[in-house]
């Protein structure tokens, strides 16, 4: 584990409700994801916490834990095929997704399945294994396309358009956060939705193919950072310790059947702003970046259409949270960490 993780454990590790989590069971899916691999090894290691992670890559997540011995128990099961294994947890966090934005484009039946199915059967072991506490990780996507920097509460309506292909994502999601609804409502599954923006740190791969990974390797590079749109979409960030305690007391805090908005909203630019952050502020001894830009097809490569995603988190942070991480040191530590991995890695 890298230095910049390990001060992020701590970061996190001051900020919990440890009352609430220490000595508990929480099963989280999509363990071995950027945000679930920081959930499992906090909890085990900081919380005393035995967790259950149901993994597709059993190697891969016993690589990733190994030092924690049995705090880590697994459930190998892809999540669309997870029976109503007879276990207990006191908290379940459901986070297993496809995150490619491309994929939302070129297998929008394989996204739809693996997100409304994977999330059924999540709530249905909640249901047969009574739990504290739900957590169903949402996204900002499910408000659609706004056009305006007006707040977007919870309440927010939306405007996805469901003949678009890459609406696939979103919609599904939508159709989970009703699921979750239902569940609490029929069944009492204390189910909570955190809607989160996009979500970067420490322990993103080097060659991470998401666009603020993208901007990062080229600022570790002294490559020049192309925007492939005009990069006018304006949006909200979080960083990942960030959401690890947003995650966190909503499992603890949250009300039952309730969805919160998850970001950081000093963060809210333009992603060409956002580059020109980067390369101005984050290239370190690389002198001479810059943006430039070379338009390509949106819809082939996954882009969302131009939006403004201005999230208000008023009511997270009603529960006692609040995210301290700026949008430069954001990059700064996840560059930390980038650079950490490849040097280890001989790159």
């Amino acid at each position: 584990m890298n230095k910049v993780i390990e001060e992020d454990m701590e970061y996190i590790n001051k900020r919990v409700d440890h009352d609430r989590l220490d000595g508990t069971r929480v099963l989280i899916s999509g363990a071995t994801g950027m945000i679930g691999k920081y959930l499992v090894r906090f909890l085990a290691q900081h919380c005393h916490c035995s967790v259950l992670a149901v993994v597709r890559q059993l190697d891969k997540a016993k690589g990733l834990w190994e030092d924690l011995g049995d705090k880590v128990q697994y459930i190998y099961s892809d999540i669309t095929e997870l029976d109503d294994v007879d276990r207990s947890a006191d908290y379940i966090i459901h986070g297993a997704s496809v995150t490619s934005s491309k994929s939302f484009s070129s297998q929008p039946v394989e996204i739809i399945d693996i997100s409304v199915e994977g999330t059924r059967r999540m709530l249905r072991f909640a249901r047969k294994n009574p739990v504290k506490g739900f957590v169903f990780l949402s996204t900002m996507e499910v408000y659609g396309t706004p056009v305006t920097d007006e707040k977007i509460s919870e309440l927010h309506g939306t405007n996805l358009d469901t003949m678009r292909v890459r609406t696939s994502y979103p919609e599904s999601k939508r159709l989970c956060e009703v699921m979750c609804t239902a569940y609490c409502s029929e069944y009492k599954v204390p189910a909570r939705v955190l809607r989160l923006t996009q979500t970067f740190g420490p322990g993103v791969a080097y060659d991470d193919p998401r666009v603020f990974a993208e901007f990062a390797r080229c600022a570790i590079e002294g490559r020049d950072i192309v925007l492939h749109t005009q990069g006018d979409t304006r949006r909200n960030y979080l960083y990942l310790a960030d959401a690890c305690t947003a995650i966190l007391t909503v499992l603890t805090r949250g009300a039952d059947g309730e969805a919160y908005n998850g970001a950081n909203e000093d963060t809210y630019c333009s992603i060409k702003d956002m580059a020109d952050l980067v390369a101005s502020r984050c290239a370190g001894s690389a002198i001479g970046v810059k943006v430039e830009l070379e338009e390509k097809a949106q819809e082939k490569f996954g882009y969302a259409p131009v939006l403004r995603m201005n999230l208000d988190t008023s009511k997270l942070q009603a529960l006692g949270w609040k995210p301290e991480t700026g949008l430069a040191d954001m990059y700064r530590r996840m560059m930390r960490s980038m650079t950490e991995d490849r040097e280890g890695n001989g790159r």
